[in-house]
């Protein structure tokens, strides 16, 4: 299928040159693009106001002789009603699509794989994101980075790359001696072993680990004697001597793990590869002495060894503590060298939240130094945070809206407003539903601004919400199934005659390859919710003024429309990893 944008460029270079109006400096700068005003028509080029500048002529008087030219190109025709063309403000030359092209498109859009391209094909890229650490309740700002992760995964998957799916988890540190040492005095204090615990179900285990790390996060902050013990206590894990100390590392590690993957499945996520903070962490010592070595890195007071920010205008970070211990610094600089050792990706990148995107900035400018290969190979894509109307929530003292609470609350919002409806598996429904306003809540706007978490605006049938987009497609599956039942023989064709809202429809249908690709190149979901918000949007105008059946029988041309709007709406939520469901 010819690409439009590709098609009317060529023909203005055609007009150009025909029109003998080509600058001496060559040829400008020129857009094509969608006009916001769709009166204007489906494309639009600031072509003759560039030129005009250049010529020191009018630009209604070049976009005339430019247009002259346009009309006679019969290569443009093919695409664009070449006897629309016009001249519109102050020098936009506006094109409309054929009819033909339109019908083709609906088509074309009622085919499973519409909008999937192999721009990528051949090229291997790892996406890192959620990373929760073991021994820490997941919380919001986990669902905030797999959303968004996942969404980029999908985003450049459905153009054809190999996408490698990773979770890097922070399995020793300080955090976790925290836990342990809350674990210990958790099992005093009650009076039970751990085997007792390794029999509770995973969700009481996990409450055990959420309640032990408060406590040693409290108990850090305010009592000096227990601080202490932590920092003993986190030397203690890395160099595993100490059986007792093995023992409820190994367990609460692996109860962690498990319980993450509930979530995980309940997300839509499958991870390809995890990495640990366990085994970064040696490796990052290594590079440690070789920053050293190289006159990287440099000795710090105490022995510990740092980075000189300051000459990059940056900051100073530490990449072994005093205690030879590596730092986060040390891990992600060990991590990069063990993921690429696992996956040999052609680009990688790192979605985590923009709190640390400062620390991030210090980590690459030392991996650039270091290893400018695995450098280039690296984006971090810092995102905002989710706010409660008290403000943003931190895990540092456990005092944390988990991930799990926060979507279960989010259910039972929905749920008060389905329960009356007659929904088959209607739990199951409400959850899809309550993950999909999570995911269009954080993925429709740019990422990296924050989010207010507003439960009752977040699942609203109305408006621009998950659950709109989400309540369109089921329509339109509805519509397709009891015409399906009714067995009626589906033909295609082109009406000569059309509704102001079909064609609405058909003006925004053929955008969805150019949006999908758009989104892509720029790793921005949000293009991908404005579509299937719109698309949405227009589908109800036409379920309002337009009847697929009609005295008895079906209109054919309808039918499709109906059947390519929920391929597209189906395939856009896919690539936001939100269900849709059949019936609402």
């Amino acid at each position: 299928m010819l690409n439009p944008v590709v098609v009317v460029t060529e023909a203005l270079g055609r007009a150009l040159s025909a029109s003998g109006l080509m600058p001496e400096n060559g040829v400008p700068d020129f857009s094509v693009s969608h006009p916001k005003d769709e009166s204007h028509g489906d494309y639009a080029t600031n072509l003759a106001l560039l030129l005009a500048k250049n010529l020191g002529k009018n630009p209604r008087e070049v976009a005339e002789k430019l247009i002259t030219n346009l009309q006679i190109d019969t290569e443009l025709a093919t695409l664009i009603d070449t006897t629309k063309i016009n001249v519109a403000g102050a020098g936009f030359i506006n094109f409309w699509l054929k009819n033909d092209y339109l019908f083709a498109q609906v088509e074309s859009a009622t085919v499973e794989g519409y909008g999937r391209s192999k721009r990528l094909v051949g090229q291997k890229i790892m996406v890192e994101y959620t990373d929760p650490n073991p021994f820490k309740e997941m919380h919001i700002g986990h669902l905030m980075s797999n959303t968004i992760g996942e969404a980029i995964a999908r985003l450049i998957e459905c153009q054809g790359a190999t996408v490698v799916r990773a979770c890097y988890q922070g399995d020793v540190g300080l955090h976790v001696a925290k836990a342990i040492w809350g674990m210990q005095q958790k099992l005093k204090l009650e009076s039970i072993e751990l085997k007792e615990i390794a029999e509770w179900e995973l969700v009481r285990r996990q409450r055990f680990m959420g309640e032990a790390y408060a406590l040693g996060a409290t108990k850090y902050e305010e009592n000096e004697g227990a601080k202490a013990e932590m920092i003993t206590l986190n030397k203690q894990i890395y160099e595993r001597g100490e059986e007792s100390i093995n023992a409820l590392y190994d367990a609460g590690r692996a109860w962690s793990l498990e319980y993450f993957e509930t979530i995980y499945a309940r997300l839509g996520t499958k991870f390809d590869q995890y990495f640990f903070e366990s085994e970064a962490g040696p490796v990052g010592l290594k590079v440690v002495e070789e920053g050293l070595a190289k006159g990287v890195l440099e000795q710090g007071e105490g022995g510990a060894v740092v980075y000189k920010g300051e000459q990059d205008g940056l900051h100073t970070r530490v990449f072994r503590n005093k205690l030879g211990l590596p730092t986060y610094e040390a891990k992600d600089l060990g991590l990069a060298k063990t993921k690429y050792e696992r996956v040999k990706y052609d680009l990688s990148y790192i979605v985590t939240a923009n709190e640390i995107t400062e620390y991030f900035k210090v980590v690459l400018r030392v991996m650039e130094q270091l290893y400018p290969d695995l450098r280039a190979k690296t984006t971090h894509i810092p995102h905002g945070v989710m706010k409660l109307t008290t403000g943003k929530m931190s895990s540092r003292t456990g005092k944390v809206v988990t991930g799990e609470g926060l979507l279960n609350d989010l259910r039972d919002v929905v749920m008060t407003k389905i329960g009356e409806r007659e929904i088959e598996s209607k739990d199951v429904v409400a959850d899809q539903i309550a993950v999909g306003a999570l995911k269009y809540t954080v993925l429709r706007q740019v990422i990296g601004g924050d989010i207010v978490y507003d439960p009752e605006k977040m699942t609203n049938l109305e408006g621009a919400t998950g659950p709109f987009v989400q309540y369109a497609y089921a329509r339109a599956s509805s519509i397709l199934k009891k015409f399906e039942v009714k067995n009626e023989p589906i033909k295609l064709c082109e009406p000569s005659n059309l509704e102001d809202s079909e064609l609405a429809l058909m003006r925004w249908l053929y955008r969805y390859p150019e949006v999908i690709e758009e989104a892509g190149r720029a790793l921005a979901p949000h293009m991908v919710v404005t579509y299937v918000t719109e698309l949405a949007a227009r589908f109800n105008s036409f379920y309002q003024n337009c009847r697929v059946e009609e005295d008895g029988e079906v209109n054919q041309f309808r039918y499709e429309l109906t059947e390519a709007v929920a391929n597209v709406l189906k395939s856009g939520l896919s690539i936001l990893r939100i269900v849709a469901p059949a019936e609402m």
